[in-house]
């Protein structure tokens, strides 16, 4: 090994360079699911993505000579440090070689540009914010990545707490599927009777999204999810140019029928976001959009037999009164009507008891664990 040079991202060359280097890591893992270059370059494109709105970003590559052996990026999220008031800034779209020469070289890098931005702390893994892919994967490098997941090499773990970081919070990732259910009927029954008996008490009417209105249903989205997550850990409130860049992404890949509002007299009062897990099919396309890979999109969706339980929240004066019941009991059913055979419900906060408890009752496996890191600097 050369000597290693960690150069700052200032141009579209280093940029691809950036954003493709994945490729070298995961090379012959068949568990691994390429990212689409389409999504990941529009990002990090600072023009495009109105995160940047109030972030900052620097993206680092390590070289080994003229070869990339490494990646991170550093972000300092300003909605994040004014809520908390703090100064914490994160890394991520960290990806190494084994070898703690490199990876320290990144980290270094990535602490001296946030502490020139005035940080005190760095968190991670974080792309880019606590509302996109986060943590670090700490077990199950047997099974790919469910949509909008992240995976990576065991080896990570060494190189991340070698340079000096701790546990923040972990992350949970539940599994569960059809023949689980079956097994499991009292379970399911209660379920059944649970929600009959919430929505008759709340008044609570449950609805599929529109997405022939999806203007006015993003704002019902916008204001559930800015109300049901505000306490939870680390949470930052997304901005409406923030909802309508993550909507006109997610729109083509949504199906309607796993995706519910809870209101009361007309009025929002919950929401759950469930996805089919398209990895299935991106993992056939090489992380190329195009030219064949919207055809492969088309015509594989109905192949999909998988979801991801993205988010379920209720407003705070509606939560702990079941309606995160009827959210489950309608995605398990309507899911599995359409041949949705498993569910992945993630990610779940350790010390969120409530869901982590509605999980345990269902007889979900908890199958994954997302471990997020502090450091001081």
């Amino acid at each position: 090994m050369n000597e290693i040079r960690v150069i700052t991202v200032e141009n579209e060359v280093d940029k691809m360079r950036f954003i493709k280097f994945p490729w070298e890591i995961y090379r012959g893992n068949p568990n691994w699911v390429p990212p689409l270059i389409y999504d990941v370059r529009k990002n990090l494109d600072e023009k495009k993505n109105p995160f940047y709105n109030h972030a900052k970003i620097k993206m680092f590559l390590a070289l080994d000579g003229k070869t990339p052996v490494g990646r991170i990026a550093a972000i300092v999220n300003d909605h994040h440090n004014k809520k908390y008031n703090d100064k914490v800034g994160f890394f991520g779209y960290f990806e190494c070689i084994n070898s703690k020469i490199v990876s320290t070289a990144l980290f270094d890098a990535a602490s001296v540009w946030l502490k020139e931005q005035g940080m005190d702390t760095v968190r991670g893994p974080v792309n880019l914010s606590i509302n996109d892919e986060i943590g670090l994967l700490m077990n199950a490098y047997d099974k790919p990545p469910i949509l909008l997941m992240i995976y990576n090499p065991e080896y990570y773990i060494k190189l991340i707490t070698d340079y000096g970081f701790e546990k923040a919070k972990d992350l949970y990732a539940y599994y569960l599927d059809q023949d689980m259910c079956a097994a499991n009927q009292k379970a399911m029954d209660k379920l059944d009777r649970v929600s009959e008996l919430v929505q008759k008490r709340e008044n609570i009417k449950i609805r599929k999204i529109s997405l022939k209105d999806i203007e006015g249903e993003l704002q019902k989205v916008m204001e559930v999810y800015n109300n049901a997550w505000v306490d939870n850990w680390g949470s930052v409130q997304m901005t409406s140019d923030e909802f309508k860049y993550v909507a006109a992404s997610l729109k083509p890949l949504v199906d309607e029928d796993i995706v519910y509002f809870a209101e009361v007299e007309g009025r929002p009062v919950g929401f759950s976001l469930s996805m089919p897990d398209y990895n299935q099919i991106f993992k056939t396309m090489n992380g190329k959009l195009f030219p064949f890979g919207i055809f492969k999109i088309l015509t594989g969706r109905k192949k999909i037999t998988g979801i991801r339980v993205i988010m379920m929240g209720v407003i705070p004066e509606y939560q702990r009164k079941g309606i995160e019941a009827v959210f489950i009991r309608n995605t398990i059913k309507i899911g599995m009507s359409k041949g949705y055979h498993a569910a992945d419900i993630s990610w779940v906060l350790e010390d969120n008891a409530p869901m982590v408890q509605t999980a345990v009752n269902l007889g979900a496996d908890l199958y994954k664990t997302f471990r997020i890191f502090d450091k001081k600097i």
